[in-house]
Formats: structure tokens, sequence, C-alpha cells
């Protein structure tokens, strides 16, 4: 097994991260420091900045509404770092991220194979916010969110989404990426500015009643519903899903 997925599947970390803590020679494989493509043969021992890597028999999956100022790392040297917020008694890291500004669902897991499909902007997975705005929401404003948006910092356009109002100031949008700041940047290109802003979906997974600062675990026909969405998706980056269109993907639902 391919170290990255190694610490991966053990809950250290997501295969992004573990190649940054590679490059930066805080992996060893035995008495070796890792390199990047380096394989975990059968019976070695693997060492993450200095603490021997035990692979977690228990599958772990919660939902947590995180509240605003907590960051979704595991860095330590964050002091508002989210895993020392929840304190879980095993090891875990968060599915993705939310930004320190915004509150609402985040999922936490032990299983890094499935973190890297829920992750990957490749498949589509749908999540789901709210969001509070300065200025009234016109129908303008939704038209132009729909179709996407062309973020100057980032230099990308975002993929057409589903948006709807529901108040004077408030509407909910669906998206299948995860640009930095994605909502405030396209919010913005508009000149409006985010309040608020709060995910409540992430895939099947619903906020629903749970309070800020708490979380739960997923139920079992939450996790069978979540695998079977994630079935058929990439962990790793793929040419011909990327090549996919938010048109064609659509029409696949319908």
């Amino acid at each position: 097994m391919r170290i990255n997925k190694y610490l991966s599947e053990a809950g250290v970390c997501s295969r992004r991260a573990a190649d940054r803590e590679i490059m930066a020679g805080h992996v060893r494989i035995g008495e070796r420091t890792a390199q990047m493509g380096d394989q975990v043969l059968p019976g070695e021992r693997v060492w993450f900045c200095g603490k021997l890597v035990e692979m977690e028999e228990e599958e772990i999956l919660i939902a947590f509404h995180k509240p605003r100022g907590i960051v979704c790392t595991a860095e330590k040297r964050e002091k508002n770092n989210i895993i020392d917020y929840i304190n879980y008694p095993k090891r875990i890291y968060p599915a993705g991220r939310l930004d320190k500004d915004s509150e609402g669902l985040i999922l936490l897991t032990n299983q890094g194979e499935l973190v890297n499909r829920i992750m990957r902007a490749g498949n589509y997975h749908e999540k789901e916010y709210v969001v509070t705005v300065d200025r009234e929401v016109t129908d303008g404003f939704l038209r132009g969110m729909q179709r996407g948006v062309y973020l100057k910092g980032l230099d990308v356009t975002t993929r057409p989404c589903h948006v709807k109002k529901q108040g004077k100031h408030r509407f909910t949008i669906i998206l299948t990426q995860g640009y930095n700041r994605q909502i405030r940047r396209m919010c913005e290109a508009f000149g409006y500015q985010v309040t608020r802003l709060v995910r409540v979906r992430i895939m099947n997974i619903r906020l629903g009643n749970l309070k800020a600062g708490t979380w739960r675990p997923l139920t079992a026909k939450e996790k069978q519903e979540l695998y079977r969405l994630t079935r058929n998706s990439y962990s790793t980056p793929g040419k011909k899903q990327e090549e996919r269109t938010w048109t064609r993907r659509n029409n696949t639902k319908s």
C-alpha cells in the first residue's frame, strides 16, 4: 500500500495532507524516512511525527455542527482546531472543510478512502447551504449565481448550481465544488456580502436540529446510503470524471 494511502486509511490525515507531511520529512517507514510513492509492505511499521501509526479497526463516522471560529484542521498549532474542540477519544479528521467564519455540518471519520470519495469535486456530490446576505436577494442575483460565476482571485468559473430564494436577505445554494470561500467570493462578484453561512447538508446527511458545538454518530441508515452514493466515486482524480458537465450529471439524476 502506498504510504499516503496507508496514513489516510489509518485515519491520520487525508492523502493530500499525507503528501505534505511526507515531503516535510515527518513520516518514517521502519528506520528510513519515507519518500513520495513509497510502499508499506506487510509487517512494516510506520511512524508519523515520531508516533507509531496503528490501523484503527472501528469504523467512525460522526456529524458535527461546527460553530463559527472553529478551524477545520488537525494542526495542533491552530488553537481553535476542530480536533481539540471535539476532543473525540480516538483519532479522526474532517472530511473536507468549512471556513472559519462559517458554521454548520461537517463530517469527521477515520475512513480515509471515504473522505477522498466525498471530497473529489469530480464526483459531483452535493453540499447545501443557507446563506444570509447584506442586501435584498433579487431575481437577477439568483440567475447570475445559478449560471456560474467567474472568480477573479482564483481565475476559475464555478459550475452552474441550484439557488433558491428563502427570504428578503436569504437563499439556499447547492454546490458540487468546494473552492476556498466559494460562496462568499460568488456573492462578492455581485456586490453582496455574506453575513451568515450555514451548511445544512452533505449528500444524504442533514444538519437537522443538531446544536452548534455538538456531534452525533451517523445512523446505520445514513451510513448505508452514504456508501451507496460513493460506491462508484473516484478517490483520486480521473479524466473521464472531470470531463462530465453539470448538465449531463443532472440529466442522469432525472
